[in-house]
């Protein structure tokens, strides 16, 4: 079993994990809710090819729900205490984590990431609902 470091993939959620790379790298091929993320990808674009001229956030609602699940990840991977994360999926590696002021650093930036995108997806759904999209 090989080495899983928590900052690496605290920041494979915020950076990719709306495609699942995390879950990838923590769990492997075999698990489901990687290829879960993976698929929101083409089954957005398929959406959108599909229901073109749709609002975007409609179409794409696929994908940024698989962003708001990984920052989620992100922040719970980031936020488990170093000798559960190792107990978990450093069992026999031989190695452990100490985390350190990156992994805060990044900790802070994924919930001001979170939070923006989630006002913003909330501002643009009640511009669409009680304008008919008007201001955008």
């Amino acid at each position: 079993m090989t080495y899983k470091n928590k900052t690496l993939a605290t920041f494979l959620a915020v950076m990719l994990g709306s495609l699942g790379i995390h879950r990838f790298y923590l769990e492997g091929k075999r698990d489901p809710w990687a290829w879960l993320h993976f698929a929101s990808l083409p089954l957005s674009l398929l959406w959108s090819h599909y229901f073109f001229g749709w609002p975007v956030l409609l179409t794409y609602s696929p994908l940024l729900l698989s962003f708001f699940a990984a920052l989620l990840e992100a922040l719970v991977a980031g936020l488990t205490p170093d000798e559960k994360w190792d107990h978990r999926h450093n069992p026999v590696s031989g190695r452990t984590n100490h985390s350190s002021w990156p992994l805060a650093l990044l900790l802070v930036l994924t919930t001001g990431l979170g939070a923006t995108a989630l006002i913003a997806v909330i501002a643009r759904a009640f511009d669409l609902l009680y304008t008919g999209g008007a201001y955008g």
